[in-house]
């Protein structure tokens, strides 16, 4: 095979496989260069290199190539201009296929998206994110860039064990601290690391992030799924179970909203310490409440039976792929030899931004930045709803980045209103998606919809609420 990079750029011509098959040198050359062309790899207007540059390139006479560039002009795949060279002719894309008879009708176009799980990401802090990154790359050793221990950079540990510390209360250690891409890495981790303890199943809350769902039963455990009521997770039922392990989110329970109360994590984490279970604490937005003080971290009844699981996902953005685990001492090093066979270690520059960003208390006045604009858009959705829905009930403690509303029984069906806002554009999660297929829903399963009320850009937040409003007000 050759390439040519005269024109700027490397371009794979296969000729010495053409020319196998038989083909001759221009017109192995002419198959190539149309087939670069027809696969998007020469785009319309792209300057080819000039005759006698190619040639010299591909190690063949210039006439070959000026043949070839006549032949391939001649049916419209270049044009050539005196004084310009040799270019890539813009051609009509083909017309898109007939839609057939029985075809599903084309989805209408989302205007508007209230799902629950991600932040407004037009919050991300842009300009301090890049001054951050100038300073802590200015800053970093060489070594800094190169391979490094699977726990994460040290920098950024020992920023997270002093931030947790000072802000959800956790007690840890930087050497006790693993950086992970995500949530969804951690649990993954955490699940291979049960495994080879022996455990077999992980008790779960019975609504939950289904993604996470799958996680746990892709890493080969079984699932037990604790019911549900206006206390959180019913850890009273762990006691008899055959779970290694439960995952809690007791700050704010994703979907319904509800704090775990104080005697039931205290349930927990005896439990653990009686089986020698683990606890692991799903910490995805504590630093989000909005009516008082944010309840702190359940990892700090007992830093050696629980696992605190935390994440920039919601604060900063998902696209980070930056999460952590303050993790006991037992479960660091299986851990971090996981984190090795998984990707060796996360990005280098993305922690040392970061760390930065914590040292310097940036990362503090944009989260109280971010309280301030979901505690509005929270307080607007509670407000139209009343006025214009007051049949609907927003459920769940002042927190976080989505709200339940429970549906009046004598309406429509949660799926039925599902349906009828992604008809008109407006995309909605409800409670059904949330449950887990192990647990019993039973016939007073409640019905809602999981309103993600941080989701949209601010400039589509009024649109959407009025777009929601106008599908509940008849209710």
């Amino acid at each position: 095979m050759e390439s040519w990079s005269t024109f700027g750029g490397d371009l794979h011509l296969d000729l010495t496989g053409r020319r196998a098959r038989g083909l001759g040198l221009r017109a192995a050359l002419e198959d190539a260069l149309r087939e670069a062309v027809q696969d998007g790899r020469l785009a319309p207007g792209t300057r080819l290199p000039s005759s006698r540059a190619l040639g010299s390139d591909l190690g063949i006479a210039r006439n070959t190539v000026v043949e070839a560039y006549l032949q391939l002009t001649a049916e419209g795949w270049l044009t050539s201009r005196q004084g310009s060279g040799t270019t890539v002719a813009d051609r009509a894309a083909p017309p898109a296929p007939a839609t057939g008879p029985g075809a599903p009708p084309p989805a209408p176009a989302l205007r508007y998206d209230l799902r629950p799980g991600r932040p407004d990401l037009s919050m991300f802090p842009r300009t301090a994110w890049l001054a951050a990154a100038r300073r802590a790359l200015t800053a970093a050793p060489n070594e800094a860039l190169g391979y490094d221990t699977p726990l994460g950079r040290i920098e950024l540990r020992r920023a997270l064990a002093a931030y947790l510390a000072r802000v959800r209360g956790v007690r840890t250690t930087p050497e006790r601290i693993l950086v992970c891409s995500g949530h969804t890495q951690g649990l993954n981790l955490l699940c291979a690391a049960l495994r080879e303890r022996g455990a077999a199943a992980l008790a779960v809350e019975a609504y939950g992030l289904a993604p996470l769902q799958q996680v746990v039963t892709a890493s080969g455990l079984d699932r037990v799924a604790l019911p549900l009521d206006e206390g959180g997770a019913r850890t009273d039922l762990l006691a008899g179970s055959r779970a290694g392990a439960v995952l809690l989110t007791p700050a704010h329970q994703f979907p319904t909203g509800a704090p775990l109360l104080a005697p039931r994590r205290s349930a927990a984490v005896e439990w653990a310490r009686r089986t020698g279970g683990l606890v692991i604490e799903d910490d995805y937005d504590g630093e989000f409440r909005y009516d008082r003080q944010p309840l702190g971290a359940m990892q700090a009844l007992d830093p050696e039976r629980v696992v605190y699981s935390g994440t920039s996902s919601k604060s900063l953005a998902p696209g980070l792929r930056l999460g952590w685990l303050a993790l006991p001492q037992e479960l660091v090093a299986p851990v971090a030899r996981l984190k090795r066979l998984a990707d060796t270690q996360s990005g280098a520059l993305d922690q040392l931004t970061l760390a930065e960003l914590i040292t310097s208390g940036t990362y503090d006045r944009h989260v109280r930045r971010c309280r301030l604009h979901y505690r509005r858009r929270r307080d607007r959705l509670v407000a139209a709803l009343a006025e214009r829905a007051p049949r609907v009930r927003v459920t769940g403690v002042a927190a976080g980045l989505h709200a339940v509303l429970t549906l009046p029984p004598d309406g429509p069906s949660e799926a039925e209103l599902i349906a009828r806002g992604a008809a008109a554009g407006l995309a909605l999660g409800g409670l059904a998606e949330c449950l887990d297929d192990r647990a019993d829903a039973g016939p007073d399963a409640p019905a809602g919809l999981v309103i993600g009320y941080g989701t949209p850009p601010e400039h589509t937040f009024t649109g959407a609420l009025e777009a929601l409003c106008g599908l509940l007000g008849a209710l």
